[in-house]
């Protein structure tokens, strides 16, 4: 009977329209927060730049426009609402937001918030796709390069309640590095929101590999590192671009154990057995035992 459980719920996202206030998709937020709390979440994650359209799917040529998709400060007069709506549900969040420093430099991040409404860790997307130029002749572009800088804090861990809570961000899942670094580092949980097209202008061979890919590539992360992985979309067709759903819970075992079933604002919850981590990095890796990093030099550091 394991002694460690945790409810958690995906707040999937629908479209949000350029004409949409950010007061508008705070309010969204806030009733999705709302939801998971009466299912009984303690923890609930937004999707990747959950308070505005994901504005890279489009050459922002008015500097006003661009800057009004960026925070400054979280909380911030914007968004303190959906702080004091956690704090008074007693929820913990993670938030996805487009990142203007004082300094203004640019990331694409994401913020694990407690119970209390404090930001207690950061995490700035580290691999960004797509490019630094227009595009031309595509339906719809790509340009978190121009956007964005690549995340300088790393893949960080933080200790909350009985856990450790790690932070990825949409094409991070991609990469098989992003989940063992995390679990390197003590993760038993990634909270992990994305944007992500149905098709790709570049390579349309794997568009009717897109639901699939999406699925494969937390299945396998949080399998092969023995971790409970939430995904959260933000889906439909926003500003012209249609994206996927299929928001998740996956399981160290690689199963999923809940999946949302809409294009549109939908929360997926449910209990996790948080010792799995264990049983499953005990009794199937044994990863102190059978990892051979000797040989896995190739990968950390090149040319060596």
């Amino acid at each position: 009977m394991s002694t460690r459980t945790l409810t958690v719920s995906a707040a999937q996202l629908g479209p949000v329209p350029r004409s949409a206030t950010r007061a508008e998709t705070l309010a969204r937020l806030i009733r999705l927060l709302e939801a998971a709390a009466a299912e009984g979440a303690e923890l609930v994650v937004f999707p990747e730049a959950a308070l505005t359209p994901f504005f890279p799917h489009w050459l922002v040529k008015d500097e006003v426009e661009l800057r009004s998709y960026f925070e400054e400060d979280i909380p911030g007069t914007g968004t303190q609402a959906l702080f004091d709506a956690a704090r008074t549900l007693g929820v913990a969040f993670v938030l996805g937001y487009a990142e203007r420093t004082r300094d203004e430099r640019q990331f694409n991040t994401a913020a694990f918030v407690d119970e209390n409404g404090r930001v207690i860790h950061r995490y700035r997307k580290v691999h960004l796709p797509g490019f630094r130029d227009f595009q031309p002749g595509t339906p719809f572009q790509n340009l978190e390069k121009k956007y964005f800088e690549v995340g300088d804090l790393g893949f960080g861990v933080q200790a909350w309640r009985n856990t450790r809570i790690g932070l990825a961000i949409c094409n991070d899942r991609r990469w098989a590095e992003t989940y063992r670094v995390l679990a390197l580092a003590g993760a038993e949980v990634v909270c992990l929101g994305y944007n992500t097209p149905a098709s790709n202008p570049h390579l349309p061979e794997s568009d009717n590999l897109t639901d699939f890919h999406n699925h494969l590539s937390m299945q396998a992360g949080a399998y092969q590192n023995s971790m409970w992985v939430i995904g959260t979309a933000k889906a439909g067709t926003e500003e012209g671009v249609s994206q996927i759903g299929g928001s998740a819970i996956i399981a160290p075992s690689g199963e999923i154990v809940a999946v949302a079933r809409t294009l549109d604002d939908e929360i997926v919850t449910a209990e996790i057995d948080l010792d799995m981590v264990i049983r499953y990095r005990r009794d199937v890796f044994n990863f102190s035992q059978h990892r051979r990093p000797e040989h896995y030099t190739s990968i950390t550091r090149p040319g060596a």
